[in-house]
């Protein structure tokens, strides 16, 4: 019998006209207004107008499937959904389930674990495949991979030697509202723990965590927001320049091109810092063989 991956990730609008139910989707129905649209559509206009994010998950999903079907001819099927952008996770589940597989191993493309991050993916994919009688085998977080930090630790490496002076390396995640790590969610230490071993792996001296793209709402958020800690470095002096690893991410997307390249690189070189930023993984050959060690490693165990 095979084995079904179903890979999921966030998803994006595919053309400037889905922006805005795009955003109806993740705002639970609510279409954003007339000043939040017009934001927003100048936001992805800054990057091209559109994200590329869903021809480099493509090309991530197609590289794992390639990579698997190198290391276990016919032993994986592989299909990918998406969280707000079609195809579904739900719909890739019963794809999947289709072909009555031994079990269905569930990648969701961020390294760190949340009960508001990557547990909903995986919570929306097992509900699709019970009553299909499909088991759901979740891949756990995986940001301490070995092959996965030493991937990073050479970035963080080449971004500080494209930089003059004394460099303060940033990682940063996706904030969440505040409240996860009050109920016990460990996506904060996960992220904490992640920079140190890639600082680490790195020889990085002087780095730090903070936190991006937080959500306009009034609850409070993970924090700090690292544009405040750009500022607030350039004003305590003692370095000449940032370099951000967007260590939440693995691919490029509008947080990163547009939060990190285009407003952050605004605020750092408004306070005199120089900015830099790690390449994004995307597609690259070393971790897309993590992706498919992890995928084999939950077939071994599941």
């Amino acid at each position: 019998m095979t084995v079904g991956v179903l890979v999921m990730a966030h998803g994006t609008p595919s053309s400037p006209a889905g922006i805005e139910p795009f955003y109806t989707r993740i705002r639970r129905g609510r279409p954003p207004d007339a000043a939040q649209l017009a934001e927003l559509e100048a936001r992805y206009r800054a990057i091209g107008g559109v994200s590329p994010l869903a021809e480099r998950t493509a090309a991530q999903v197609d590289a794992l499937r390639r990579a698997l079907e190198a290391r276990a001819h016919g032993r994986f099927t592989v299909a990918f959904g998406a969280k707000h952008a079609e195809p579904l996770i739900e719909e890739a589940a019963e794809s999947l389930a289709a072909a009555s597989p031994e079990r269905v191993i569930g990648l969701v493309l961020t390294p760190h674990g949340s009960s508001m991050g990557s547990q909903e993916y995986l919570d929306r994919a097992a509900a699709a495949l019970e009553p299909l009688g499909a088991r759901l085998v979740p891949v756990a977080p995986w940001y301490a991979a070995t092959a996965l930090v030493d991937l990073l630790a050479a970035r963080v490496r080449e971004a500080c030697a494209g930089v003059s002076g004394r460099a303060m390396v940033l990682f940063t995640a996706h904030s969440l509202p505040a409240r996860v790590r009050e109920a016990g969610d460990t996506y904060p230490d996960q992220v904490a723990e992640s920079a140190r071993l890639v600082a680490a792996a790195a020889g990085a001296d002087r780095w730090g965590v903070a936190w991006q793209s937080a959500g306009r709402t009034p609850e409070p958020w993970l924090g700090p927001d690292v544009r405040d800690e750009v500022r607030r470095l350039a004003a305590a002096g003692g370095i000449d320049a940032v370099v951000v690893c967007p260590v939440g991410f693995v691919a490029d997307h509008l947080e990163v091109l547009y939060d990190l390249d285009v407003e952050l690189a605004g605020v750092a070189a408004a306070s005199g810092l120089a900015y830099a930023r790690t390449a994004s993984l995307n597609d690259d050959p070393t971790f897309v063989r993590v992706l498919a060690d992890l995928v084999v490693a939950a077939d071994s165990g599941g």
